[in-house]
């Protein structure tokens, strides 16, 4: 992923300063789709990177035009164990901010439960605002050494919130029809073309 800008890097540090200890109240978002309001509050006390880096690509608009891309349920998963997650983030095309550290869940003890919202990511260290993923149901194999680790790195996923409102969105995301292929044997099924357009992305 290419380094954008120093005006949004800019706005990416603004939101989460090197060495800010103090404590931060959540933040709450709203998701505004094609198929209906998702309300989403973030916890930047317990995941400061990775609800930061969600936060900036929000603050910078990036979010706007993007869209709900991926669903993934067992019957189409092509990873092991089964999950069930709807995917999104920035469309292709766009470019990101700068990936940040992995917060594990053994950090933030943010584990991914139903409607828990977290940082999709390749290697440790990869992973940005530019594309997460929502839970659908508990799914703890996606927690620190739950089992779904990229490249068996047992790191799991960076958990940095949680759906307040709109799971019914979520779940009706989820069981929308995969109608693309893909390049990525691992992808394959699971894309949504088109993609759930987010119109607009805010703080509430």
């Amino acid at each position: 992923m290419r380094i954008l800008s120093g005006a949004l890097v800019a706005i990416y540090f603004a939101l989460f300063p090197v060495g800010q200890s103090a404590s931060a109240e959540p933040v709450f978002v709203v998701l505004e789709t094609v198929k209906g309001t998702i309300e989403l509050e973030i916890d930047i006390d317990r995941a400061p990177l990775s609800a930061g880096s969600f936060l900036a690509h929000m603050d910078a608009g990036l979010y706007k035009g993007g869209g709900f891309y991926r669903t993934v349920y067992p019957a189409n998963d092509n990873g092991n164990p089964k999950i069930s997650v709807i995917q999104g983030g920035l469309l292709r095309g766009v470019e990101g901010l700068p990936a940040v550290a992995h917060e594990t869940t053994g950090q933030t003890g943010i584990l991914h439960k139903d409607g828990v919202i977290s940082l999709a990511r390749g290697d440790v260290g990869t992973g940005s605002g530019a594309a997460f993923f929502i839970c659908i149901g508990d799914q703890p194999s996606l927690d620190m050494g739950g089992g779904r680790a990229v490249s068996g790195d047992g790191q799991g996923f960076a958990a940095f919130g949680r759906v307040v409102s709109g799971m019914d969105v979520v779940r009706a995301i989820h069981k929308s029809r995969p109608s693309s292929s893909s390049e990525d044997a691992y992808l394959a099924g699971q894309i949504l073309d088109p993609p759930v357009r987010i119109l607009a992305a805010y703080r509430k």
